[in-house]
């Protein structure tokens, strides 16, 4: 998408709401839209909020991503110790 916006070959940009473009960073692509004349259209915008409020949302998704990224690791050990688990119960 980055790539096509900087080709200019994106002319409008719509989305839902301004956090499902990009769990946080979303202000680097509109920065971009707007520097290769691409509109970018929010249906769905809420009022601007205030500083405090956007940088304690844009923690809360840091800290969901990160947290999601830890339990899919743990998850994928566990399911790899149960296949372990599995072929050494079949061998006896």
């Amino acid at each position: 998408m980055i790539g096509l916006i900087v080709d200019s070959r994106v002319e409008r940009l719509v989305i839902t709401h301004k956090d499902r473009l990009l769990r946080f960073g979303s202000e680097l692509i509109f920065s971009l839209c707007e520097q290769f004349g691409t509109e970018v259209v929010i249906i769905n915008r809420t009022e601007d909020a205030s500083f405090e409020e956007d940088a304690s949302a844009d923690v809360l998704e840091i800290i969901t991503v990160f947290s999601a990224r830890l339990y899919g690791s743990r998850s994928h050990k566990n399911k790899k110790i149960v296949e372990e688990l599995r072929e050494v119960a079949l061998k006896l």
